[in-house]
Parts: C-alpha cells; structure tokens; sequence
C-alpha cells in the first residue's frame, strides 16, 4: 500500500468539501423551491426565526448534520413554534420537530439517525436537569414560572436564565 502525500490528501480533501458544498446549495435550493414562505439564509448555528420567517443554517458543517438540522428547523416553522412557556414544553417541542424532521426527510431521502436525534434531546434533557438541580441541597425542584424553580425538599426559589447555554440559576430565596 502506498501512502498518500499530505498535497494529495489536501487536494482530495477539498475535492470532497467542494462536493458537500454543492450537494448543501442543492439540498437548500430545493426546500427554498418546495417551501417558498420561508427564507433559508446562512448563519453561525441552525435556528427558526419566527419573527424573520427564516431558517438558518450553518453552511459549513458536514453535508450529514446540515441537512438533519435544516430539516429540523424547518419542522419547528411547519408546526407553528414560535414560544414556549415552561422548560419541559421546550423539550417536548423538540421532540415534535424531530418526528416532522423525520417525515419531511423521507420525501428528501433523508433517513434521520435516531441516536443524531436522541444526541440532540440530551442536550436539552441535561439543560433541564442543571436547571431544575436545587442549588442548596441538590434535590430537585419544580418550575414555578418561566424564571423560576422552587425545591420540593427544602423550598428554596431559584431564579433561571432563559438562554439554553448560559448559567443555569441564581439563588433567590433560601429555605424559611
């Protein structure tokens, strides 16, 4: 077996990236074509913009999780998600876009990976479980409004951020 020079790899290496590009515009191209009241557009990270009527998508990821995300956020805009009041509707919204995802892919021959899709709602399984975690005694607590959580062990109230990837509480009110 021969070994590949690094200037050979390179070469096959764009090779491919140029492909996945251009299968990536293709695959846009035609959900902008098939669903023409949503605006596609390229961003740092795949969301729904209610608000703008748009899908954005991160361009430069692998051909694989582009269209897996794109379908997704293209599932929350066809159900209707724009808010959500409680942290477990969150996560229950996501489940619902991954089904849609799923039946949008098949039309596409998209046959969405269930452990990508179980990946993802870990992510928002684990933010739930930081927020929910008391942060005086470590039991766990029930969401008393959009902002705050309360422990079922010790009473104490947390308040929350309402970013996904930001500190999950702050102490509000200790035990009585």
């Amino acid at each position: 077996m021969v070994a590949m020079s690094s200037p050979a790899k390179n070469l096959r290496k764009q090779i491919t990236s140029d492909k996945s590009a251009k299968e990536a515009r293709g695959f846009i191209s035609r959900l902008s074509r098939d669903y023409p009241d949503f605006k596609f557009q390229k961003g740092r990270s795949e969301h729904w913009s209610p608000r703008a009527n748009s899908i954005t998508y991160q361009p430069n990821q692998a051909f694989t999780d582009l269209r897996y995300g794109v379908l997704h956020e293209l599932a929350h805009a066809l159900l209707g998600h724009k808010t959500y009041a409680s942290d477990f509707e969150l996560l229950k919204l996501e489940g619902l876009a991954w089904q849609k995802a799923a039946d949008i892919g098949r039309k596409y021959k998209v046959n969405i990976d269930t452990e990508h899709v179980q990946n993802c709602l870990d992510t928002y399984r684990d933010w739930l479980h930081r927020r929910s975690t008391c942060p005086v005694c470590g039991n766990h607590g029930l969401q008393k409004d959009s902002r705050a959580y309360q422990c079922f062990n010790c009473r104490a109230v947390w308040r929350v951020s309402s970013g996904r990837f930001v500190r999950p509480y702050r102490l509000t009110r200790g035990v009585s």
